[in-house]
């Protein structure tokens, strides 16, 4: 039998320990699940323990099970780079061998110029810096100067942050789409991302309205061969944004983790033959940047409690993806990304239960397996497990 529907859940940023280049991105040591378990005295998560995430890592809290639901890996990143754009990307397909250009000591000056020369403002901050703190730091500067805070990361950004009422939303996307335009060549970063916040001196928060402007991928995802063979694609959360839309039928903002479980399962709820990709961000965005690993382990207990309903929604043609794109270990002195290995787990009524997949040697082992299994024809990298998994084979 055919898989009519797919559905996967990227958990942004769980990552499963270290890859063995890690220490060359400065990640050594960083096992964004297990590291956070431990802090905070271990993780109640029983029905992701079901499916068998205890048996891909040792998790505090987490044991392993003799018969998991699923089967059940881990993908180690093929692709130069640990951010949220060439995770994605490797997931349905596309290895970057090229990392994308970083500013760790800021944005050259001619950058700075041309980007006023197109919007006809000079800007706050330029440098590598905590999104949190740069605006607590800026923020009422901006506020009186109407300049907005320009800002990067570890990662491969440009990064606008303002507050809503000194200059409104709909500006704030227009002058990310200005620095979109310009970051092109030798500078074309993965994403230009809008940052809005609000409050007082003090105060101030950064609002659910953020919006990521990427670089479209470098040739076609599944994503693009799901799409123009007919089969939709309705995305939840980012995941949109991370493709600039290429391959996508359907899509909407969200305000956080339980609003796109909410939206995948309003998705789950149409008959038509699918892939439905979700992205829950508020691990990354909310708890792994922000080094809390209490938020981070209350996410994770959280968004447990949803598996049985997802489940529920599930006809017996589906199959269900769980996986990550990047670490963001919380209890690392590091507010960025690590380099890690992510985990795998897949089930459903077509799909044996309890097979070890072991360590797969791209995450685009996932695209192509989805691909075999929903009988999409692909040219994409990585190399099919569904012939292990899959209960009939034919």
């Amino acid at each position: 039998m055919t898989i009519e529907r797919t559905i996967i859940i990227v958990f942004d940023s769980l990552g499963v320990g270290e890859l063995p280049d890690a220490r060359d991105f400065g990640d050594a040591g960083s096992n964004t699940l297990a590291n956070t378990a431990k802090a905070v005295g271990g993780l109640d998560l029983p029905n992701l323990a079901d499916l068998g995430l205890g048996n891909i890592i040792e998790v505090e809290g987490v044991g392993p099970v003799p018969a998991p639901a699923a089967c059940f890996g881990k993908l180690l990143e093929q692709s130069i780079g640990k951010d949220t754009t060439v995770g994605h990307w490797e997931l349905m397909g596309i290895c970057s061998s090229n990392p994308f250009p970083t500013y760790p000591d800021g944005f050259p000056p001619a950058l700075l110029a041309e980007f006023k020369k197109m919007t006809g403002l000079d800007v706050l901050g330029n440098r590598a810096a905590s999104g949190t703190k740069i605006i607590e730091e800026l923020g009422e500067e901006h506020q009186k100067s109407g300049k907005p805070i320009v800002y990067t990361s570890a990662d491969s950004v440009w990064q606008i942050a303002a507050h809503q009422d000194t200059i409104p939303l709909e500006r704030l996307y227009e002058l990310s789409e200005a620095a979109r335009k310009m970051l092109v060549g030798a500078h074309s970063v993965a994403r230009v991302i809008a940052r809005p916040f609000i409050g007082a001196p003090g105060s101030f928060t950064r609002t659910h309205w953020r919006k990521d402007f990427s670089i479209e991928p470098p040739g076609p995802t599944l994503l693009d061969f799901a799409h123009n063979q007919g089969v939709k694609v309705l995305a939840a959360g980012k995941i949109s944004e991370i493709f600039a839309g290429r391959g996508i039928d359907r899509s909407a903002h969200t305000s956080g983790n339980q609003e796109t479980i909410d939206l995948m399962l309003e998705y789950m709820d149409l008959s038509q033959r699918s892939i439905i990709f979700a992205n829950l961000v508020d691990f990354d965005m909310l708890w792994g940047h922000r080094n809390d690993p209490s938020g981070y382990a209350g996410g994770l207990e959280a968004a447990d409690q949803r598996i049985p309903e997802i489940i529920a929604h599930m006809k017996d043609s589906d199959l269900l993806i769980l996986t990550a794109d990047h670490g963001c270990d919380p209890t690392t002195a590091s507010t960025d990304h690590s380099r890690e290995y992510v985990p795998a787990l897949m089930y459903g009524r077509q799909c044996r239960s309890g097979v070890d997949l072991g360590v797969r040697q791209t995450f685009s082992d996932i695209a192509q397996t989805i691909a075999e299994g929903m009988g999409i024809s692909v040219d994409l990298d990585g190399e099919s497990f569904w012939k292990f998994v899959a209960r009939t084979l034919g």
